[in-house]
């Protein structure tokens, strides 16, 4: 999976970020030439390795799966069904199993979801909520996951909870791009 500088560029990232990868890729200017998303991954991390993943083309199936992906692994903190639910029906509708409006129905359910009285609850359920929306979903459902970790660990294992589930993420962020390039989606 790729993108280019130039698609990169178009969604206005940070000057901070754009500047720090340009240096790392050896770039001095955007061009068109394809960046695999592995190497933004190792080059800057996950957190600018998946706001890059809306500049890639064609693939909005794959990132949404990812998102769902992301959301799974915190779904046991999930004491909500209808968190459940959401997550069910995003892959649907990923794979054509399902329409717009159902995953829309599933999404006003979940949102209820993410009341809950328990903080890592509250961010599993915003997780999966996350998941199933479209733009920046799969930054945002890593992020409530890695929150979900960190609040189920909670006092001064809650750090490490975060950052093991963040190294969880990369892992599956690589498998999910090496995949893609197996299947010549790339």
């Amino acid at each position: 999976m790729h993108t280019t500088l130039n698609r990169i560029r178009a969604y206005g990232p940070c000057l901070t970020s754009w500047e720090r990868g340009l240096a790392l890729l050896g770039k001095t200017k955007p061009d068109d030439e394809p960046i695999p998303i592995i190497a933004i991954l190792d080059a800057m991390g996950l957190g600018d390795a998946l706001w890059c993943l809306r500049a890639v083309e064609g693939r909005d199936r794959d990132i949404r799966l990812l998102a769902v992906a992301f959301a799974s692994k915190v779904r046991h903190l999930m004491p909500d069904p209808r968190s459940h639910r959401v997550l069910e029906v995003a892959v649907a509708v990923a794979n054509g199993l399902a329409t717009k409006e159902e995953l829309r129905e599933a999404m006003a359910a979940a949102l209820d979801a993410t009341w809950a009285d328990d903080a890592a609850a509250t961010y599993a359920a915003y997780a999966a909520y996350a998941a199933a929306t479209t733009y920046g979903a799969v930054v945002v459902a890593a992020y409530y996951a890695a929150r979900a970790a960190a609040n189920a660990a909670g006092g001064v294992g809650r750090r490490a909870a975060q950052y093991a589930m963040r190294a969880r993420q990369a892992k599956i962020l690589r498998e999910f791009c090496q995949r893609a390039a197996q299947e010549g989606k790339a």
